[in-house]
C-alpha cells in the first residue's frame, strides 16, 4: 500500500477503523478527538497528511450529532492541513429515514447531512447500504454505497439449510432489497403487508406469499427498536412458518431493542458491525458479521482509481 494513504478514525466505531487499516496492512493515523469541559468537540491531528490520501472512518450511531460533530471537524481539520484527497467513511449514515417531506414544514435531514459533509471539504463518500437510494443523489460529490448483502448472504449459505426456505421483506418498501438478496439464495420471497387500522391502533399484518412449513429470513437495511421485527415474526409463525431468521446490515438497537430480541421469537438476528455494540447489547440470539475487508477494499481500488463498482455485484 502506498505511504500516500492515511486512515484515520472518529470514537464511533474504533475497532472497525482498526480492523479495515489491518486488512490494508496500515496503522490507524496518529489523531483523535476528545471533548472540552463545555460540550465542544476537540480534534487533534497529531502527523503530517499534507497531500496524502486521507480516509476518515465514522459511524453516524448513538450519540449521532455528537459523532456527526466529530466527522465534521475531523475532515476541516485535514482539509486545513493540506490534505490531497479527503473521504469520508460513513459505514451507517445518519437522518437516514428522513429523506423526504412528508407534511408541511418538515425538514429533509438526510440533504442537509450530506451538505454538511460535503461543505465541510470532503471529496469523496464511501457507505454502506443506505435506507433510502435517493440519498446518494444528495451530495454534489462522488458516493460509493457498498452493499452488505454479499456478507449476509454467505452466512446464510454457510449456516441454514435452504431447501424450503423463504426471503420475507418486512414491508412493502424493502422487496427490491428482498428480491435481491432472494436472487442471491436461489429462493422465492414473501412479504409482510403492514397495515394500521385506525390511529393508535396496533398495526395487523398480511403475508403475502406461501411461507407454510418455510423457514422464513427476513431481510433489512437496520433494526432500529425491534419491535415491528418481532411482529411480523410472530405473523410468519402464525402464517405456518417453522423458523424465523433476520438479516439486517445496522444493528442500531434503540429503546428495547435488546430485549425484544432476547424474549422475541426469532431464532437468529444476523447484523454487521457497521455501529459498534457493546458487549452488554449481545447475545446467543444475536450474530454480528465484519464488514471491514469490503470497506478496505473499496478504499483500495478509490486510492489506486480502480473500479468500486465491481464490488456491487
Amino acid at each position: 500500500m502506498s505511504n500516500n494513504i492515511k486512515i484515520f478514525s472518529g470514537n464511533s466505531n474504533i475497532p472497525l477503523a482498526e480492523e479495515i487499516a489491518k486488512y490494508l496492512g496500515l496503522a490507524l493515523g496518529q489523531g483523535y478527538a476528545t471533548t472540552f469541559s463545555n460540550g465542544e468537540t476537540r480534534v487533534n491531528i497529531e502527523e503530517t497528511v499534507r497531500g496524502c490520501d486521507v480516509y476518515i472512518v465514522q459511524s453516524l450511531s448513538n450519540p449521532v450529532d455528537h459523532y456527526i460533530m466529530e466527522l465534521l471537524i475531523m475532515i476541516d481539520a485535514m482539509k486545513r492541513a493540506s490534505a490531497g484527497r479527503i473521504t469520508a467513511v460513513v459505514p451507517y449514515f445518519a437522518y437516514a429515514r428522513q429523506d423526504r417531506k412528508t407534511r408541511p414544514r418538515e425538514p429533509i435531514s438526510a440533504k442537509l447531512l450530506a451538505n454538511l459533509i460535503t461543505v465541510a471539504g470532503t471529496n469523496r463518500v464511501i457507505t454502506m447500504d443506505l435506507h433510502a437510494g435517493q440519498i446518494q443523489g444528495f451530495f454534489d460529490i462522488p458516493v460509493d454505497p457498498l452493499q452488505a448483502s454479499p456478507i449476509l448472504a454467505e452466512y446464510i449459505r454457510n449456516n441454514l439449510n435452504l431447501d424450503d426456505s423463504v426471503v420475507v421483506s418486512p414491508d412493502v418498501g424493502g422487496v427490491a432489497r428482498a428480491r435481491a438478496f432472494a436472487s442471491r439464495l436461489h429462493l422465492p420471497i414473501a412479504i409482510i403487508d403492514k397495515r394500521r387500522p385506525a390511529p393508535n391502533e396496533s398495526e395487523v399484518m398480511y403475508i403475502v406469499g406461501d411461507v407454510s412449513g418455510k423457514t422464513c429470513i427476513v431481510i433489512d437495511d437496520m433494526i432500529d427498536t425491534g419491535g415491528t421485527l418481532i411482529k411480523g415474526a410472530e405473523a410468519l409463525l402464525e402464517d405456518g412458518a417453522l423458523d424465523v431468521y433476520a438479516c439486517a446490515t445496522h444493528p442500531v438497537f434503540s429503546g428495547n431493542a435488546i430485549e425484544n430480541i432476547k424474549n422475541g421469537c426469532i431464532k437468529k438476528v444476523i447484523v454487521t458491525n457497521t455501529i459498534r455494540l457493546e458487549k452488554d447489547q449481545l447475545c446467543d440470539k444475536i450474530e454480528v458479521l465484519s464488514v471491514a475487508r469490503l470497506f478496505a477494499e473499496a478504499i483500495e481500488r478509490v486510492h489506486y482509481n480502480r473500479s468500486v463498482s465491481e464490488l456491487f455485484v
